[in-house]
């Protein structure tokens, strides 16, 4: 079985970091990709989320607007809000992020954990 999603877009907007109770860092940032569908461009958004040291690297490097590649897999999780209605989330756990903006163009801005 294979689980492996790779994305090129833009942050849509900076980063998120939070410290789970036993020292995890988590980092959620949204990632928009477009598409050409009949001359028309269509923006689809994905919800990243990055843990331990990619986490930091992401939260301190990545701001609205930044161009990367992320690559993981996806994970569905399910959640109950705050209506009391069951919900369904799907995001993308990243194992890697590349920054691709013209001034982020060394291999220093690789970050594959």
């Amino acid at each position: 079985m294979l689980n492996r999603i790779m994305l090129i877009g833009n942050i849509g907007k900076d980063p998120e970091m939070v410290i789970t109770p036993d020292g995890t860092q988590v980092t959620k940032f949204s990632v928009a990709t477009n598409r050409k569908v009949k001359g028309e461009t269509e923006t689809d958004w994905f919800n990243v989320v990055t843990f331990g040291k990619l986490a930091a690297i992401c939260e301190q490097y990545l701001h609205s607007g930044t161009k990367v590649y992320i690559e993981g897999r996806l994970q569905q999780r399910k959640y109950t809000d705050k209506q009391g209605q069951a919900r369904v989330s799907v995001e993308v756990v990243a194992n890697d992020m590349k920054m691709l903006d013209s001034r982020a163009t060394s291999e220093d801005n690789e970050y594959d954990l």
